[in-house]
């Protein structure tokens, strides 16, 4: 009996000293599985393309894959959430934009919460818009635009990609900084569509993405009235800023992040990061988000990340509500 119970204890500590290592590398093995990046956007459209890119950087900064899962409806919502659902082990990643900073003014009966739910991992590119016009409207620059506004409240339109998007945002901020100028707004479903009224005169202004809207200003048909960064474009020089062309102060974004559920280890968020950085420093990654007029960053940290999205929330949150922006 003795020797059984000898023999037990000497499997049990064997067993014991065996697990320890194999556990600590266990945890110190991520990622040993392909991570899934969940973008809330639509195959094929900016967001999609971009998340894609940074997939394929970070697959070559780690040693497994980065995958692209699509996965839309109710605006960001549906993506958004199963994330915040998801296991917090690093292989699930949300790839968002500014719509994460302002889905509680939007949706009042969210099951998740976009800030205590999430951690940001960083933030890795920023997108400005640009403010085009018909090319029959008479305003030569910005300040024309707004005293023509100015001069007939509620008798010009504007279109946006979307109800509560980063253009409607935008275009809102835009308007009351100028001193709340009243012009209609036109919400289409994504830029594309609305790009056809600019030209036949329906809409006389549309602050779209620059990604979007750098071909029909280079083409002519449209004209750029300003771009709503610090910096002008380089792909449009001669297209000032928004603070050169009269409205200082005026700046807006979209911008791209990624974010994994609150709660998962430092040590891994850590790894993300760094991947992400990796990847955002590769020339192909850097040149392509270039091309599509993104500005990379690669040197954003998670609490660069986290401090950015606060500001956003501070800035966009108060607009929604008091512009009364739902979502649709």
């Amino acid at each position: 009996m003795l020797e059984i119970n000898r023999r037990t204890l000497w499997q049990l500590a064997a067993g014991l000293v065996a697990s320890g290592p194999a556990s600590a590398a266990a945890d110190q093995a991520w990622p040993n599985q392909a991570v899934r990046f969940i973008c809330p956007f639509a195959a094929g459209g900016p967001t999609d393309v971009a998340a894609r890119l940074v997939a394929d950087g970070m697959t070559n900064a780690l040693p497994q894959r980065v995958i692209v899962e699509n996965r839309t409806g109710s605006g960001v919502v549906v993506g958004t959430e199963a994330v915040a659902k998801s296991a917090r082990d690093g292989y699930t990643v949300l790839y968002s934009t500014v719509a994460h900073a302002v889905l509680r003014p939007l949706f009042a009966n969210l099951n998740f919460n976009p800030v205590s739910d999430f951690q940001p991992v960083a933030l890795v590119g920023t997108i400005p818009m640009l403010l085009m016009v018909n090319n029959d409207v008479p305003a030569k620059d910005l300040q024309q635009l707004v005293a023509m506004f100015r001069s007939k409240p509620g008798q010009y339109n504007y279109g946006s990609s979307g109800a509560g998007g980063a253009v409607h945002l935008a275009t809102e901020l835009f308007l009351k900084q100028a001193g709340d100028l009243k012009v209609n707004h036109i919400p289409y479903r994504g830029s594309a569509p609305a790009i056809p009224d600019l030209l036949n005169g329906n809409l006389t202004m549309f602050l779209n993405v620059a990604s979007d809207g750098i071909t029909s200003v280079q083409r002519g048909t449209t004209r750029a009235l300003a771009v709503s960064s610090a910096q002008r474009l380089p792909q449009l020089p001669d297209v000032p800023t928004f603070a050169e062309a009269g409205l200082p102060g005026y700046e807006a974004y979209t911008w791209h992040m990624l974010f994994v559920p609150a709660g998962t280890p430092d040590a891994i968020v850590t790894q993300l990061n760094q991947a992400v950085n990796k990847a955002m420093r590769q020339p192909g990654v850097t040149q392509r988000f270039t091309d599509m007029s993104i500005q990379p960053n690669a040197e954003s940290t998670p609490a660069s990340a986290a401090a950015w999205l606060k500001a956003e929330m501070e800035k966009w949150e108060p607009l929604v509500r008091a512009s009364g922006i739902t979502a649709q």
